[in-house]
């Protein structure tokens, strides 16, 4: 390994034949069929590639190994990001997203090891629940202000030549180069029509969020050589300081350098200079006092009661059964991230409301006094009760809470139905 942290050339300039080596591709292979992901512009899916590849490997490998591989354009297509808006996601083919991984493996084995050790998004063995108890480590330590940056379009601002130079003073194969260049060259379809791209990697490849990294890194190191506290994640960046004026300074300065050297703009809605408690990362806020909590972001969670609402809609149709079983598939993956939070009170009450929600459903589907009534009989509710509550012309979110109905779908009604309980870790 060099000095400098960057890959020793002798190490670097046959890359090509490692990674169209039979392990290489199967591994590579496994992965595309992995990660699935829509057609490119060619309408070739992930089920039609392993047919392909296995009658034009020699002629693909041939390409690869004299560099004049031609990728095809992506196809462009807007996603609605969680926090409103939409974000532009290029598609490239299976066959492109297969080469792009042959290339990924050899090329993050070589770069990986040196990116900072404070930069945590997209790399092997690291995560983002990692990177939020790195932020609340340098909380604890009295770093009660944030310097929040958020770069501005980052994905499309990426200027090529300045991406090809640094990856350059790592990887000496030139047809690695070359076809990474032609990756970045190969343009966009939308609409029909065919646009040239020089700037930018698109949002969607798997190479994108290594070379974003390696962009990044320059970034990273700058905060290092000046001696900051920071994390980040992708190009969600926070440094933790220790005062407002200290905030200020390192931002003025830090938004210059990414100007200048980097030729990136931060954006300065997003952006600010606060204290933690009123900022997220990575979906979580923190408490700041004698011990520093991780909690929910009240984004993060209005997100989540926004789902559910829609998913527990009383007119959907579905019968509670199959509410319960789609509720329980997103739940388990909401809470496989947020239930890494400290406030278990916050998940207990999100525990009583979704299951209120559901009691609105039932009520509704009954529909008829008369249906109410032999519903809550049936579920050992009195006669004398079952006969008030079910002549209730109270609305459903009122009866949901109703004693009755309360006794009638308890707790354990609902884990019988396969329903998660957030609080139970």
């Amino acid at each position: 390994m060099a000095s400098d942290g960057t890959e020793s050339p002798a190490r670097t300039d046959r890359l090509m034949e490692e990674a169209v080596s039979p392990g290489n591709l199967i591994e590579a292979m496994r992965r595309v069929k992995q990660n699935r992901g829509s057609p490119g512009i060619d309408g070739m899916t992930v089920y039609e590639l392993e047919g392909y590849v296995t009658e034009n490997w020699p002629d693909m490998r041939r390409q690869l190994l004299e560099g004049t591989y031609k990728p095809q354009p992506v196809r462009r297509m807007e996603i609605p990001k969680p926090s409103g808006g939409t974000r532009k996601l290029g598609i490239p083919t299976v066959l492109d997203r297969l080469v792009q991984q042959l290339l990924l493996h050899v090329l993050q084995k070589r770069l990986d090891p040196t990116f900072s050790d404070s930069s945590y998004g997209f790399r092997p063995g690291r995560s983002a629940k990692q990177a939020v108890e790195r932020a609340q480590g340098y909380i604890g330590e009295g770093r009660h202000w944030v310097v929040d940056i958020d770069l501005e379009r980052f994905f499309d601002q990426v200027n090529h030549d300045r991406l090809m130079c640094l990856l350059a003073n790592r990887v000496k194969d030139k047809r690695v180069l070359k076809t990474v260049r032609a990756f970045l060259n190969a343009g966009v379809m939308e609409n029909g029509l065919v646009s040239p791209t020089d700037e930018g990697t698109p949002q969607g490849g798997p190479l994108s969020p290594l070379l974003s990294n390696l962009v990044l890194d320059e970034l990273d190191k700058e905060l290092e050589r000046r001696g900051h506290k920071f994390v980040r994640y992708a190009d969600d960046c926070n440094i933790y300081v220790k005062s407002e004026r200290a905030g200020k300074r390192v931002m003025e300065t830090i938004v210059r350098f990414l100007g200048r050297k980097l030729r990136l703009k931060v954006n300065p809605r997003k952006s600010a200079v606060d204290k933690v408690s009123n900022r997220k990362f990575l979906g979580f806020s923190f408490q700041a006092g004698e011990r520093v909590k991780r909690r929910i972001a009240p984004q993060a969670m209005a997100r989540f009661k926004a789902r559910v609402h829609k998913m527990t809609r009383r007119a959907s149709g579905k019968n509670i059964e199959r509410m319960v079983r789609e509720l329980a598939v997103y739940m388990r993956g909401w809470i496989g991230y947020f239930g890494f939070c400290e406030t278990r009170g916050v998940l207990e009450k999100l525990d009583s409301w979704i299951r209120r929600r559901l009691r609105c459903v039932l009520w509704k589907q009954w529909k008829t006094p008369k249906n109410r009534y032999k519903e809550l009989v049936n579920r050992t509710v009195n006669n004398v009760e079952a006969a008030r509550t079910a002549g209730s012309s109270k609305g459903p979110w009122h009866m949901s809470m109703n004693r009755a109905m309360s006794f009638a779908l308890p707790v354990s009604y609902f884990d019988q139905l396969g329903l998660p309980r957030l609080a139970a870790r």
